[in-house]
């Protein structure tokens, strides 16, 4: 790694903004994917990475026939970025927590389709808060598990809401609701017009099967670990479409299903045997800085739902 031979001096608001630039390439995987984050051209990106290259005296990423990548400098400049601007974010959520009415910002992360559930009753909440900070800037997202935990854990987020699959240190769990998933077919797979009585465990294991694409709990992974695993789909919406092909079979919330198989387009396989309970979770980062934003927000949480969250 090179050492630096010129102190960088203080650290401005342009520079800031570079780094916020920065950050944004390294996440989007390039200059051109961050073109539409930012909002600004390729070639405004790129002077804004090379002037801040020249003011830190380091090559932060490599760019040509390759694709791209961040310089081992690059990292550490970026890891030390995520944690600047969480800091920055951190100081200005304190500053506004001085004054009388609520301002600054929150953000809220989640899984899938757990923004519109109506037992998570997620657009009243937010109504809810609104009502009493409306001065807060709001950011809601959806995200995958893996970096809804990762934000929350930075404090680039507040709160996420994700399926239970393991238990983080620095992170608290509240359950918010239950999940029956059952494994289904579509009506033009060859097992949808099988007979209970035929859709044994070779028949469903020799059979091509799609999964979320990631480590899951014990339960979870007792039933994937003899099928046939063909397709990896995160999403609710992309795993459905695997399985309306008729090509695949896979695991999904009955909540989720049941409007298809309602109409028709879904079929539970041995639904006795193959299912699993996901438990929905609201996360937060443990810590003894309270944020009011934060709190207001977590306490609107459990007005609703009538329970200390």
């Amino acid at each position: 790694m090179t050492k630096i031979s010129f102190p960088i001096g203080q650290i401005g608001d342009y520079e800031i903004k570079q780094l916020k630039i920065f950050k944004t390439v390294a996440d989007c995987g390039g200059f051109s994917a961050a073109e539409t984050e930012l909002n600004i051209s390729r070639s405004t990106i790129s002077i804004h990475i090379s002037n801040l290259e020249s003011r830190l005296h380091l090559t932060l990423c490599r760019r040509g026939r390759a694709g791209f990548s961040l310089s081992e400098e690059g990292q550490v400049v970026y890891d030390a970025t995520v944690k600047l601007l969480a800091e920055l974010d951190h100081f200005r959520n304190i500053i506004n927590g001085l004054d009388d009415k609520l301002s600054g910002s929150l953000t809220v992360l989640f899984s899938d389709t757990i923004s519109l559930d109506a037992r998570a009753g997620i657009p009243t909440v937010f109504r809810n808060f609104a009502e009493v900070a409306s001065e807060v800037y709001l950011t809601s997202e959806v995200a995958k598990m893996a970096e809804i935990e990762r934000q929350v854990l930075s404090e680039e987020a507040d709160i996420g809401f994700i399926p239970y699959h393991r238990s983080l240190d620095g992170l608290e769990y509240q359950a918010i609701f239950t999940d029956n998933c059952y494994l289904y077919c579509s009506n033009d797979c060859p097992l949808f017009s099988l007979p209970d009585s035929e859709l044994n465990d070779t028949v469903i294991n020799g059979f091509p099967a799609v999964y979320a694409g990631m480590k899951s709990q014990e339960n979870i992974n007792g039933h994937l670990a003899n099928m046939n695993i063909k397709a990896t789909a995160y999403n609710y919406d992309s795993r459905l479409a695997l399985l309306l092909s008729g090509r695949y079979i896979g695991f999904l919330p009955e909540s989720y299903a049941q409007s298809y198989i309602d109409a028709g387009q879904l079929k539970c396989l041995a639904k006795q045997q193959r299912v699993y309970r996901s438990e929905i979770m609201a996360i937060t980062k443990k810590t003894t800085t309270v944020s009011r934003v934060r709190s207001l927000f977590i306490k609107t949480l459990g007005d609703f739902y009538n329970r200390d969250i």
